[in-house]
């Protein structure tokens, strides 16, 4: 058998996908809307929800009406000036805080009224605490910080008349002469030990960048394709169903492998977000992840033949979802019923879960193993669904 037989039968194969594999990387550099998509487009992603994005709140203003003058009602205030999450703003009237609520410029008032002195003698000394509730979140918050931050106060008095009490006592402590026994809490937050939303949303940026390039960026472009006609002067050569599937996957995982890298980086070391986990673990996961986002990008293509209605499809289908019901924004235990069926229904959301426990969480293996699981149903079902689609336009 002569060497051009040879490559005719058994080496063919590998040519031929060789040849299509540099023809889509051409295609891919060509095009400026590609790299658009595919690589500024993640960096501005990365940029805006890790910078511009933030569930925390920070330096509230707070109006404190001080209507007893006395310092007691003083100190019982004081918490509020330790924490980051309260800017106290000391007014002189509560017309004026009313005032001030009313037009945005303060976002609670904190009112010590004038008797505050006098029914704490008497043990009925209350503070009032008000917040605008337009944004429930952000008020209940600064309610629970407020809240926190005067009740400190009590806690620190009756410390320091504990210790006076004790001060006298020069031999064996006497009966009723020590100070009355404190319980002291220690609170630590599990696998976000800053309290800061950066390190919670910053992993769940890889989901939307490689569903962003997976879906939207394969679908965007074989759309186009099937728009010009290019794929049709492909079905009449001996290229295979899978020989195109495979020259189409590789460029976007490659694509996609680059956007993780990026978010990679800017996780170590712009927002300080810590690995906890396997790195190769997560490498492979996203791998997984990025076959269901290409073959998803295929399917859709494949189906809508049209650029603008693959985009529109790939955005409503597989970026939308991954954005709001992934458990990236917030948990979907909290949602109806109705809407956790649809989130636990989409690939991302286990993906979701898997990438943030192995940044945070480390390698909590029952969790990995169960979502790689379904992470791999999913990418045999959609590339089995687009090769059967291509051989299918290939009869």
């Amino acid at each position: 058998m002569t060497r051009q037989a040879r490559r005719g039968n058994g080496g063919g194969g590998a040519a031929r996908l060789r040849a299509l594999v540099r023809k889509e990387f051409r295609q891919l550099l060509r095009d400026a809307s590609n790299l658009a998509i595919g690589i500024a487009l993640p960096i501005a992603l990365i940029l805006i929800f890790g910078y511009g994005l933030s569930l925390d709140v920070k330096n509230a203003p707070v109006a404190v009406v001080l209507e007893d003058s006395s310092p007691t009602a003083a100190n019982a205030i004081a918490g509020l000036q330790h924490t980051t999450a309260i800017a106290p703003v000391l007014l002189g009237s509560m017309h004026e805080a009313e005032q001030l609520m009313t037009e945005r410029r303060v976002d609670g008032i904190v009112r010590v009224p004038a008797d505050f002195t006098r029914r704490l003698a008497q043990g009925d000394a209350r503070v009032q605490v008000l917040v605008h509730g337009t944004d429930a979140n952000r008020a209940s918050i600064i309610l629970q910080y407020t809240s926190g931050a005067l009740a400190q106060w009590p806690a620190i008095q009756a410390d320091r008349q504990g210790r006076a009490a004790a001060v006298p006592a020069a031999g064996p402590a006497q009966p009723g002469s020590a100070a009355t026994g404190m319980v002291a809490i220690e609170q630590r937050m599990w696998y976000n030990a800053a309290n800061t939303s950066t390190w919670y949303l910053v992993p769940g940026l890889i989901v939307l960048i490689m569903t962003l390039v997976g879906a939207l960026l394969t679908a965007l472009v074989m759309a186009r394709e099937w728009e010009r006609g290019t794929l049709e002067a492909l079905f009449v050569t001996p290229v295979r169903p899978a020989e195109i599937l495979l020259a189409k996957i590789i460029p976007y995982f490659t694509v996609g492998m680059a956007g993780l890298a990026l978010c990679l980086l800017a996780a170590r070391f712009l927002f300080h977000v810590p690995m906890q986990g396997s790195l190769i673990v997560l490498v492979l996961a996203c791998m997984l992840y990025l076959f269901v986002a290409v073959g998803m990008g295929l399917v859709i293509s494949s189906i809508t033949r049209n650029q603008f209605l693959a985009s529109q499809v790939a955005l409503l289908s597989s970026f939308m979802p991954s954005l709001m019901l992934s458990g990236f924004l917030f948990d979907l235990r909290n949602v109806p019923r109705a809407i956790q069926y649809v989130g636990n229904a989409l690939p991302a959301t286990y993906f979701m879960e898997l990438i943030k426990t192995l940044f945070l969480a480390g390698n909590v293996w029952p969790l990995i193993l169960k979502n790689c699981a379904i992470l791999a149903v999913y990418a045999v079902l959609l590339l089995a669904v687009a090769r059967a689609v291509t051989r299918k336009k290939l009869d």
